[in-house]
């Protein structure tokens, strides 16, 4: 059984999606990932974004950790429902609504944020059989969404080839774990000048 690693919620037990439907991500390669990202100092009052989250696993552990907010985005009923579950056991803990859950498709949830979100620390677990330039669009989508610094983890089979980076995105790491590979992604120069200037923009219409 899956379960939480640290934080305020640690050594509580996760709820799984039922079936063959979703790859959770195991307990091993999640507590390396975790102690990476630790070491990067990109979790606490984080705004993460888990996309195709499955149970939520890694947004919940995140939202656990010290993250400010957390969304989880997964279009399956069953899914979306165990997010709900485990996003319920965070914000519990924590005393606060930590974690978010939306159902809906990963594509459809980015095309209607708003400009102005940024995420610190994002998540994709995509389906293996999702094809590579299905999440470069998906990458794609997600560049004008990132806050100057942050992080993005992409998680594939070992046997997938690197994704397709987009531009304004440039991976800085890799880690191969047995059969699963993790890709490490930040904003490119180009992307945080950007996200810097709009945020800049916005204070100033706000003191105008």
């Amino acid at each position: 059984m899956s379960r939480i690693i640290a934080g305020a919620a640690g050594g509580s037990p996760l709820v799984s999606v039922p079936g063959s439907l979703t790859r959770p991500t195991t307990d091993r390669v999640k507590e390396a990932l975790f102690s990476r990202l630790d070491a990067f100092n990109v979790i606490a009052g984080a705004r993460v974004l888990d996309l195709y989250a499955g149970s939520g696993s890694l947004g919940v552990e995140s939202g656990s950790r010290g993250a400010d907010s957390v969304d989880l985005v997964e279009f399956d009923a069953k899914a979306s429902a165990v997010c709900q579950k485990n996003a319920d056991l965070v914000n519990t803990v924590t005393g606060r609504k930590v974690v978010s859950v939306h159902r809906s498709k990963v594509e459809s949830f980015l095309d209607r944020t708003a400009e102005a979100a940024r995420w610190d620390l994002v998540f994709l677990d995509p389906p293996y059989p999702l094809d590579e330039p299905a999440l470069a669009a998906v990458l794609a989508k997600l560049v004008p969404h990132l806050g100057e610094g942050a992080v993005v983890v992409v998680e594939r089979s070992s046997r997938t080839p690197e994704p397709a980076w987009p531009e304004g995105m440039e991976r800085f790491a890799e880690r191969k774990y047995g059969e699963t590979r993790l890709w490490f992604a930040e904003p490119g120069v180009e992307a945080g000048l950007e996200a810097v200037e709009a945020v800049e923009a916005m204070d100033l219409e706000a003191r105008d």
